[in-house]
């Protein structure tokens, strides 16, 4: 019926031969997939129905097309089959000549008709040709990026830059899949060859990186990747220095960190100290709860989640429109920014209302609040640090987050010894190197040394063992100290921890956190004591965290050189038995001379082997009886000395005055020494 609307064409004598009755089948099947889809577009009237005329002259059209077509087959025949082939290609030149002619009648036709609904005012008919045309795309195409926002242009410019480099790194990545050999033999350069290539030309750090990787490789199948006449050393010195070069760290710490980690694993780690952790923030319970705290970040068009399962306070945020630390939220105390890992000492201390609690190392105030929190506002907080510029800003984030518990101090946490007893747990959050936030704090790489991390490792000595003298071991919840550092360095962790094990009598226990790495119990040629794997360490290439380290000890007494105290004991008990078979009787002297020597050259033998295992300190006290220590004239055996008293030892010697005389004295007088 939509063909009546086309007036009949003139046809030559040849086309006329070629229309059949499927050709006008797919002209109206054409022409109704047109017209429903610009009904879709807009609302129109029904079109007219076909007059009676139109349909007579489709009917002869018909007709002698089919009358023609048997005269041309009977013609032909079969033979002629490049003809018929022609033909066909005309055909389809025809029925394209005939849609472009009925589609632009519909054309015509849409654009006299108008719209019946109530949004005639606005809506304007589009021409089929003018929405599939190219140039109307573009012209719309442009009009939209015209009105796109330059936020929106940078955005899409940055998605296409992603992909372009997703792209060239699966090229490269298939391209060196396929050219690399597994099993071929990496030529190491020497220092010589690398020291004339910087001079020749400026050697890219991916260059670098590369042979890194190529390095890491040959480590991996050393026997059959490595260079004949190469030793491993000359691998791990010549990785050493180019993981130096590449992320810019001192090399005794590349050599620190793999002796840490295997090859692999101290990339990642040098990987991670260069990318930036998430932004973690804690919600203060004191004021608010998460739930209601997210909802009100949310609303100012801050993206976040909760942190993870074991914590439930923390959130992250993935991306703010406005500064976090600036917002009505943060001012009033609702939340404090904290870092994941240094929420973990604090959860591990897990103090309960109404302790009395001290954090050794307080500033800034982050664990404080937390503590405070954890306890509900009761008990005793006392908040110390040694500078008084820190405290500070401890005291304005207490006042902030509404804390009420809490009372601060500045002194020298190695002389809080002196309250002896008095706290049921103590947290010691100790100053280090900071080798596990290199990604806060860059300068690190450059400044810190081997040198450095001993020095600390002394003063986090001396602070332990303070903190643990000021602990009651007799409080019925308490007696819990926790030890924790931002840095990964054995000498700062294990080694900490396993000295204070043999002064004081403490034991490791749990820390309660069920992720992250246990400790070392055997670092090179040192080995621990086999309950530091009881603690815990993060490392940010595996967690996602800055690196920390948690150790939970628990005190048990106040008895100080445990171990030490029984060998002393055992020694005393020796010579006493020395010191009696070493005063018998005259007669019985007389008569057993020969065993009373013999028993007395075991003694000392016994002694002497003893004294060798024992340290120098022990030595000190195993040399003079300390039964006659405070005796003045108390007798003692043979071989032993008095021990002088220290108020004797301490008095100068006074020499007597000289004589004033005129007499000329021409040889030098003997002077009496009385002492």
């Amino acid at each position: 019926p939509f063909i009546s609307s086309v007036p009949p064409t003139p046809l030559s004598n040849q086309k006329v031969h070629n229309v059949n009755a499927s050709l006008v089948t797919k002209i109206t099947r054409s022409s109704i997939s047109i017209m429903a889809k610009r009904r879709s577009f807009t609302k129109r009237k029904a079109p007219p129905p076909p007059s009676s005329s139109s349909s007579s002259e489709e009917e002869e059209l018909g007709e002698s097309s089919s009358d023609e077509e048997e005269e041309v087959q009977m013609k032909t025949g079969a033979s002629n089959k490049m003809e018929h082939d022609e033909k066909d290609d005309d055909d389809d030149d025809d029925s394209d000549f005939r849609n472009d002619n009925t589609s632009d009648d519909d054309d015509s036709s849409v654009e006299n008709q108008k719209f019946t609904d109530d949004n005639q005012t606005w809506l304007k008919p589009k021409r089929k040709a003018a929405l599939l045309s190219d140039e109307d795309s573009n012209e719309e195409s442009s009009d939209d990026e015209d009105e796109m926002l330059q936020v929106e242009k940078d955005a899409m410019d940055l998605d296409l830059e992603g992909r372009l480099e997703e792209e060239e790194a699966e090229a490269e990545m298939q391209h060196a899949v396929t050219s690399r050999d597994i099993h071929s033999i990496f030529h190491l350069p020497t220092e010589e060859e690398v020291l004339k290539d910087n001079e020749e030309r400026v050697v890219a750090p991916s260059e670098i990186r590369a042979r890194i990787e190529d390095i890491i490789e040959v480590l991996s199948d050393f026997k059959s990747r490595r260079e004949p006449g190469k030793s491993r050393s000359e691998y791990m010195d010549r990785l050493k220095y180019d993981m130096s070069e590449v992320f810019g760290c001192l090399p005794e710490l590349i050599e620190l960190f793999l002796d840490m980690f295997n090859p692999t694993e101290c990339l990642q780690f040098l990987d991670a100290g260069d990318t930036t952790r998430p932004l973690v923030i804690r919600t203060n319970t004191l004021k608010v709860r998460r739930k209601d705290l997210a909802q009100a970040l949310m609303k100012r068009g801050i993206h976040l989640d909760p942190l993870a399962k074991w914590s439930k306070v923390g959130l992250k945020i993935s991306e703010s429109p406005v500064p976090v630390g600036a917002t009505p939220e943060y001012l009033a105390g609702h939340y404090m920014l904290q870092s994941a890992a240094s929420m973990c000492p604090v959860m591990a201390l897990a103090p309960e209302p109404g302790e009395r609690v001290m954090d050794m190392a307080s500033a800034p105030g982050g664990k404080t609040s937390y503590l405070a929190q954890m306890m509900k506002n009761t008990g005793h907080i006392l908040a110390n640090d040694l500078k008084k510029e820190r405290q500070k800003a401890t005291v304005a984030n207490l006042q902030r987050l509404g804390v009420k518990n809490a009372v601060t101090c500045v002194h020298d946490g190695r002389k809080l010894a002196k309250m002896a007893n008095h706290f049921d747990r103590i947290l010691l959050d100790a100053p280090c190197s900071g080798l596990g936030v290199i990604s806060r704090d860059q300068s690190v790489k450059v400044q810190r040394t081997i040198k450095d991390i001993q020095r600390t490792a002394v003063l986090q000595k001396e602070l332990l063992l303070a903190g643990i003298d000021a602990l009651n071991h007799k409080s019925k919840t308490g007696g819990f100290i926790v030890y924790s550092t931002c840095s990964v360095s054995v000498a700062e962790n294990e080694e900490v921890v396993n000295y204070v094990l043999g002064k004081r009598d403490v034991k490791i226990v749990s820390a309660g956190l069920e992720f992250g790495v246990p400790g070392f119990t055997r670092y090179r040629h040192k080995r621990f004591h086999p309950s530091l794997a009881e603690t815990r360490r993060f490392y940010p290439h595996v967690h996602n965290m800055d690196g920390f380290y948690v150790a939970k000890i628990q005190k048990l007494s106040d008895k100080k050189n445990v171990a030490v105290k029984e060998s002393v004991k055992e020694e005393e008990v020796v010579e006493e038995n020395d010191i009696s078979l070493a005063k018998p009787n005259k007669s019985i002297k007389l008569k057993n001379k020969s065993n009373a020597k013999t028993s007395k050259l075991a003694g000392k033998r016994k002694s002497s082997e003893k004294e060798s295992n024992l340290d120098e300190e022990k030595k000190a006290k195993v040399k003079f009886n300390p039964r006659d220590a405070n005796k003045a004239g108390a007798k003692r055996p043979m071989g032993i000395k008095k021990k002088r008293s220290d108020k004797v030892a301490r008095l100068p010697i006074k020499l007597p005055k000289k004589k004033q005389t005129n007499a000329k004295v021409t040889k030098p007088r003997r002077m009496k020494v009385t002492s």
